[in-house]
């Protein structure tokens, strides 16, 4: 567990979330880069809207303003789910090194196991979701955005494709040790738009590349 609070995205130094991913310890791993790309994502979204404001942008005022109001609260989100995906590793590591001499104790370490591994499970699932949501933000923001930061609307995008399928790889590892069968179809027809994201992803890159290159 201190390894995860050593390596904490809202308290700790980009230097000691680095050092903590480099060391050998069980966290921050794959799960906690997932929410950090997806932080990353959110704060491109932000920057980019509020350099799409003042007198030329006014008739977008109301949409920058949203969309940047949801980015801020997006990437607080992600730090979150960063140090929220270091604990539930860490619960799974301290559940399998739970007492099994007796039955009884075999069966709450099996509990506990099954619980710590939905829960590991379900954090990168928050991740993806909310990658969508930041992809959907950038994709909103793509038309209207100054085009001195546009390359920053496709930095949001390779950072949200890069959050959603980092934090599925995550889900589908955890997915043989959660015995509850709808709890294990529940998280995969979750992961089933992460293609489709990754392609939408693509379209907003090449939509800039197009842009910048004309």
């Amino acid at each position: 567990m201190s390894a995860a609070v050593t390596g904490s995205l809202r308290t700790g130094t980009v230097t000691e979330f680095l050092d903590a991913l480099a060391a050998k310890v069980p966290a921050p791993g794959g799960g906690a880069t997932a929410a950090l790309h997806l932080g990353q994502a959110a704060a491109l979204v932000s920057m980019v809207a509020r350099y799409t404001t003042g007198p030329r942008y006014a008739q977008h005022e109301s949409l920058v303003t949203r969309i940047c109001d949801r980015a801020d609260a997006v990437r607080a989100r992600a730090l979150r789910l960063a140090d929220e995906d270091m604990a539930a590793f860490s619960g799974v590591i301290e559940s399998y090194r739970l007492p099994k001499d007796t039955e009884a104790e075999k069966a709450a370490r099996s509990a506990a196991i099954a619980a710590a591994t939905k829960r590991a499970a379900a954090v990168p699932a928050d991740v993806a979701d909310a990658a969508a949501e930041a992809l959907t933000l950038a994709e909103e923001l793509l038309p209207v955005s100054n085009p001195n930061v546009i390359s920053d609307v496709a930095a949001a995008a390779e950072a949200a494709r890069a959050a959603a399928t980092t934090a599925r790889v995550n889900v589908e590892i955890n997915i043989p040790g959660i015995p509850d069968s709808l709890a294990r179809e529940s998280l995969l027809t979750r992961m089933a738009g992460v293609d489709e994201l990754a392609d939408r992803a693509d379209a907003i890159t090449a939509r800039v590349r197009k842009l910048v290159q004309s």
